[in-house]
């Protein structure tokens, strides 16, 4: 259940991480905060996440990103060739310094070509840092989606984008 205050009891604040497509801010926990000279900003990391995790440091668990301008069709139009992938699954941070992240697509992959969706795919694995993705955006959807995590104490709320590239290792089984 969602509650107002981080794993240490400091309320949360909203952080403005990138903003207008520069990385601005950073969280912090007690310890961070007193290495940064900084304030916590409530982003401790709760005590049912596994031990190796809190070796990493604090971390932004609800997170929000502003809608772009363009339509999920409009997106799936514009694509010669490429996957329409409707929900990530299972990510975890493989490196913090280059925020790379692996895990699995679920729920839906689907190849699109000449701007239409043409068939299922597999689901596939990927390892991709978060931040060279991010350099590839080419288009923000309209219409944001609310996700909750897989232990339903915290979610995400994000449009569509569409990537210019995207480092798939694999398919699942």
């Amino acid at each position: 259940m969602p509650v107002p205050f981080d794993a240490e009891g400091v309320p949360k604040q909203k952080v403005d991480i990138v903003s207008k497509g520069v990385a601005t801010r950073t969280v912090h926990d007690r310890s961070t905060a007193a290495k940064a000279d900084a304030e916590s900003t409530g982003h401790a990391i709760p005590p049912y996440f596994p031990p190796f995790m809190h070796a990493i440091g604090p971390i932004g668990l609800n997170l929000f990103m502003e809608p772009g301008s363009t339509s999920l069709e409009d997106m799936i139009s514009s694509t010669k060739k490429g996957l329409y992938i409707t929900r990530f699954w299972y990510t975890r941070l493989v490196h913090p310094r280059d925020c790379v992240v692996t895990g699995m697509t679920r729920d839906g992959v689907f190849m699109v070509e000449q701007g239409e969706i043409a068939y299922p795919v597999k689901n596939l694995r990927f390892t991709q840092s978060y931040v060279d993705a991010l350099a590839n955006v080419e288009s923000i959807g309209n219409e944001t989606c609310l996700l909750k995590s897989e232990y339903g104490s915290h979610a995400k709320c994000v449009p569509a984008i569409k990537l210019g590239g995207f480092n798939f290792t694999g398919a699942t089984v």
